[in-house]
């Protein structure tokens, strides 16, 4: 397993070490002692999954804390665009984007510390998207981003009217009128 870090202060992204033959394949998709060498202690109380179609986007969605959220993320099946948004005032990469591909080809896995937000978008015919999560969600922390944020400027790659939305996320505020309660 390969821990390569980002342009972004505790962003990586992470390589497996596949192993395949006639049979198919395996790899690690975890395994927590490399972690803490890498990253350091972060411990994971809650896996997600989640089944969309093509232009389907997901975010871009945070929790406050104390209910603030680290994920490892990756693609299963299918493939798509991670996007994330540094929301730490005082990181030297504070309101830029960094996206990147993940796909069940690839197996790539991103690891996103607190104080981003997070979205994707599928790219393939369908996706299953997993992840984990070092903290447990609760409704009244949830908060966002509005996917298409002038002040982001994040190309989604797909066409804006291909995009599927929920009325949540089509809801959500502006950067200049989040608050935002990050540091790092």
């Amino acid at each position: 397993m390969n821990f390569l870090p980002t342009p972004f202060p505790g962003l990586y992204l992470i390589e497996p070490k596949v192993y395949g033959d006639h049979r198919g394949y395996f790899f690690e998709s975890f395994q927590q002692k490399k972690f803490d060498e890498a990253i350091g202690k972060i411990e994971f109380v809650q896996d997600n999954e989640s089944k969309s179609g093509y232009g389907v986007l997901r975010g871009l969605h945070f929790q406050r804390p104390p209910f603030t959220q680290a994920k490892l993320v990756r693609c299963i099946t299918g493939a798509i665009l991670d996007v994330v948004a540094d929301l730490r005032r005082n990181s030297p990469t504070f309101k830029k984007t960094y996206s990147i591909e993940l796909s069940g080809s690839n197996k790539l896995q991103l690891f996103i510390p607190r104080g981003f937000a997070h979205g994707f978008v599928v790219l393939s015919e369908e996706a299953l998207f997993s992840y984990k999560v070092d903290n447990f969600y609760s409704l009244d922390h949830d908060a966002g981003i509005l996917y298409d944020d002038p002040e982001l400027l994040i190309d989604w790659v797909i066409p804006n009217e291909a995009l599927k939305l929920s009325e949540k996320d089509r809801g959500l505020p502006l950067f200049s009128e989040t608050v935002l309660p990050f540091s790092m």
